[in-house]
């Protein structure tokens, strides 16, 4: 940390997390995605055959980028010690690896979709020269809450949202092992949205099988089913293939590879909300994960009966004959009772991933990305502090490190003009401004610092579940789209 006149500048570098069966971290994988994105923009056109592509970039142009690269955020705020001095604050984060690391890192965002081949094949492996590569509607969408999120402006910004097809559905993670929260209910939601809460999804016209579909042809409402399909002599209803609903699962929800979509597809049919009616028996001897759900255009599966009926009470509301909460939410909501409702929320994956969603729609997101980021946070600042050792340089570089990451989520969201700024206090805010500019001068102990640090942080995530349960719950318990999963779920 270094501090002159007018500027504070804040350094983070840190090794990239792996999951047990050693994928990068999802939130790890989608920054270093993003990062990389900006330090190409802007993209450019390039000749694919006979023809050139705009927005498209080189195999040894994203290579070469990936091997340092670097993400900045400044904020300007008035100096504590004297208001007509303004200070800037700066937080760095370094990314740095060998051109190996970033060829397997390429690969990876080709296996998560957030790139694809110019030319419209489909290439599973990423050449490491000689391709040229464009953004999927995922990857823009990554790219586009990535720059969001950290105040990031280009010109071509606007001229790339234009180009997503539909918006992702975002999937619930455990922070620690970074595995989808994948429980019946969660599992249903996602079930409703391959298939579209319109009806039974979009059919394709009686004698039009999947191979019609392509993955431009996808349509904004789920996947493409087929009204009739003639098998072995038999006739089937509302049909697609393993291919086009894992080909949905990995365009449109936030899947990092085909395992995961694969994981959910075979849980439709372990619920009971599809059905085998031809299975890929090759494929499944080859993989023994997929037994009850293969990912190819030999596989055919249809809608249950309990499928149709999930999707018929979804789509109009409808609720369960249990008819739990109804009497509750006549009697008015009391900010104790919307604070409990927002307890379970929370505390429930599939309410939480319908939360943000209805969040997104009323543009006030970043409230509830602010309060998971900060729990982690806090979470760890406290097991930090409990281990914390003068003497240990180890646990002593390990506090500075969370320094660095609470002017990360400072810059972002608390600051003054931040990209994410929360509605929160007045003198919350300065508090904080005072607070953090205070502690650059390094006057206290690194341990006292981070438990004063922390404990700003904690009166800002209260002040920010203060503001979801009074105005942003109400909205959510009242949206006829959530109804019968909340009912569900007792929160109504």
């Amino acid at each position: 940390m270094t501090m002159n006149k007018s500027k504070i500048n804040q350094s983070s570098s840190r090794l990239l997390r792996t999951t047990d069966d050693d994928r990068p971290l999802t939130k790890d994988l989608k920054d270093l995605f993003s990062t990389l994105m900006v330090s190409l923009l802007p993209l450019g056109a390039h000749r694919v055959r006979f023809s050139r592509v705009d927005y498209t970039f080189l195999s040894e142009d994203a290579v070469h980028n990936l091997g340092n690269l670097k993400l900045l955020q400044s904020n300007s705020m008035p100096d504590p010690k004297d208001p007509t001095r303004t200070v800037i604050s700066t937080s760095t984060t370094i990314f740095s690896m060998s051109k190996d690391m970033a060829r397997s890192l390429c690969q990876r965002f080709l296996d998560a979709r957030f790139l694809e081949s110019a030319d419209g094949k489909r290439d599973q492996v990423f050449q490491i020269k000689g391709s040229v590569w464009k953004l999927t509607s995922k990857g823009i969408s990554i790219l586009n809450w990535f720059c969001l999120s950290n105040g990031i402006e280009h010109d071509q910004l606007m001229e790339l949202t234009g180009l997503i097809t539909s918006p992702l559905v975002t999937l619930e993670r455990d922070q620690e092992t970074d595995k989808l929260f994948l429980d019946r209910s969660t599992i249903e939601v996602i079930f409703c949205r391959l298939v579209g809460t319109g009806g039974r999804g979009n059919k394709l016209p009686i004698g039009v099988t999947d191979s019609f579909q392509s993955r431009d042809f996808k349509i904004l409402n789920g996947i493409n089913i087929t009204s009739e399909r003639k098998l072995n002599g038999r006739l089937y209803h509302d049909t697609f293939t393993g291919q086009v609903a894992a080909d949905w699962l990995m365009d449109f929800t936030t899947t990092m590879d085909i395992r995961e979509a694969v994981e959910i597809a075979s849980l439709f049919v372990h619920h009971d909300l599809v059905e085998s009616v031809v299975q890929d028996r090759n494929y499944a001897t080859q993989y023994p994960r997929c037994k009850l759900f293969q990912p190819t255009q030999n596989s055919v599966y249809t809608l249950s009966q309990r499928g149709q009926d999930l999707i018929e009470n979804s789509s109009s509301g409808r609720c369960s004959s249990e008819g739990k909460g109804e009497g509750s939410f006549q009697h008015g909501s009391t900010s104790d009772s919307n604070g409990r409702r927002l307890d379970k929320i929370l505390m429930d994956p599939t309410l939480r991933l319908l939360f943000r969603e209805n969040l997104r729609d009323t543009h006030c997101e970043e409230n509830l990305s602010f309060y998971q980021e900060v729990d982690e946070f806090i979470r760890q600042c406290k097991g930090a502090i409990r281990t914390l050792k003068q003497t240990d340089t180890a646990s002593v570089d390990s506090a500075k490190e969370l320094l660095s990451q609470s002017y990360l989520l400072f810059n972002t969201f608390l600051a003054p003009g931040s990209p994410r700024e929360l509605n929160i206090n007045h003198q919350l805010r300065k508090s904080f401004a005072d607070r953090m500019t205070e502690a650059q001068a390094m006057d206290s102990s690194v341990a006292e610092t981070l438990l004063q640090v922390t404990s700003l942080f904690e009166g800002a995530q209260n002040a920010v579940f203060k503001l979801m349960a009074s105005d942003s719950v109400p909205k959510f318990i009242h949206n006829p789209k959530v109804e019968y999963r909340l009912v569900q779920a007792g929160v109504r």
